[in-house]
């Protein structure tokens, strides 16, 4: 926004969880809606109404009629951090007609790794329109406000050593649980700060814990820490900055179940030892990073994390040092950001010509 003042900027989500963190980010700065239901005669009005002159969609967002309507109009199409498991890319290949259809109607497409611009190709992306950029991810700025009172609460638990379970999907959380009463045999003293992913399972996860004999609290009551408590439901939208700076040893969810992983990034960047579970197909490319640097472990069950767990307890010199790697990955990585504001700018105004700047080549994905 601060690049192109003059840009007229509308911001689309699909759900109320989205449209509330699109507020809170940015309030009136932007203009924002609802993206209407991909049908073509909803996309032309929307197209029509809103007269675009550059779309940018994310991560693996394609429409069909959105992409129809933008290309009859003349707006150009972005895909920005575009990322592609293996096992997306067998589905879009078994609609291989539609996918190369959409695949053409993209001005350009930002790669999070060189594993999903291949994958792109193979689906019939013409390498030219393709660009290898990181991911965004790696950019995400910390709220200091949040770090700060972070560090207060923390300053009135002591030395008790705090594990937190982050983003956990429906069916992940019971595993959790599982994995900290192991834990808890051996680290008395330990504290679980849950935050399940959507707020509709704040309560769910309550009740699990409290039925698993668990003394729980939710954030939202404030107060501070109750005597006694064992479980802290991190229950308050937009500030999970704030319970992984809580935190000693991060999981993150999504992974104990087949969801794919939720964002790993987060905890390292604040220098936390990782564990997932096995699902992270979509954050193959930075878990497999993240590994060979020794700065994260995969677990298969909650058994094995409830032994991480112990471990990263007990071995504070391996805790630290997995956190300062980790911290290092995200720190090289950084910088995808101003790269695809500058292509983004470099787009606007601009038809029909090479997306590539002078002197860079097509580079062989096959």
């Amino acid at each position: 926004m601060s690049a192109r003042p003059d840009c007229r900027i509308v911001l689309t989500c699909a759900t109320p969880t989205g449209s509330a963190r699109v507020r809170q980010l940015f309030g009136n700065r932007v203009e924002h809606v609802y993206l209407p239901w991909d049908l073509p005669s909803a996309t032309r009005r929307f197209v029509q109404y809103y007269a675009p002159d550059l779309l940018v969609l994310l991560e693996t967002e394609l429409w069909p009629g959105l992409l129809d309507a933008c290309t009859r109009s003349g707006c150009q199409v972005v895909l920005a951090n575009a990322r592609l498991s293996e096992k997306s890319r067998a589905g879009y290949a078994r609609i291989s007609s539609l996918t190369r259809r959409m695949l053409g109607q993209l001005t350009l497409v930002t790669a999070q790794s060189e594993a999903d611009a291949k994958r792109f190709v193979s689906l019939g992306l013409d390498p030219d329109r393709l660009r290898i950029n990181g991911s965004l991810k790696f950019d995400h700025r910390m709220n200091n406000d949040q770090l700060s009172r972070a560090r207060q609460t923390r300053e009135g638990w002591g030395e008790r050593p705090v594990w937190i379970a982050a983003s956990t999907r429906e069916g992940e959380d019971i595993k959790v649980l599982e994995a900290f009463a192991q834990a808890l045999e051996t680290e008395q003293e330990l504290l679980l700060v849950l935050v399940p992913r959507h707020p509709e399972r704040f309560r769910s996860a309550e009740q699990l814990a409290k039925s698993e004999g668990l003394l729980v609290q939710r954030s939202s009551a404030g107060d501070g820490l109750q005597a006694g408590i064992q479980v802290l439901i991190g229950d308050t939208m937009g500030e999970l900055t704030y319970y992984y700076a809580l935190a000693d040893i991060a999981f993150v969810g999504g992974s104990l179940v087949d969801t794919g992983c939720q964002n790993v990034i987060e905890p390292a960047a604040l220098g936390l030892p990782v564990i997932i579970g096995p699902s992270r197909y979509n954050f193959q490319s930075i878990t497999d990073e993240l590994i060979a640097a020794q700065a994260l472990q995969v677990v298969d069950n909650s058994i094995e994390l409830g032994h991480a767990v112990v471990s990263l307890v007990e071995l504070p010199g391996l805790r630290q040092s997995m956190g300062e790697r980790a911290k290092q990955v995200v720190a090289r990585n950084q910088g995808a950001t101003e790269r695809l504001t500058e292509m983004v700018i470099g787009l606007m105004g601009r038809s029909g010509e090479s997306i590539l700047p002078e002197g860079e080549h097509r580079q062989d994905y096959s």
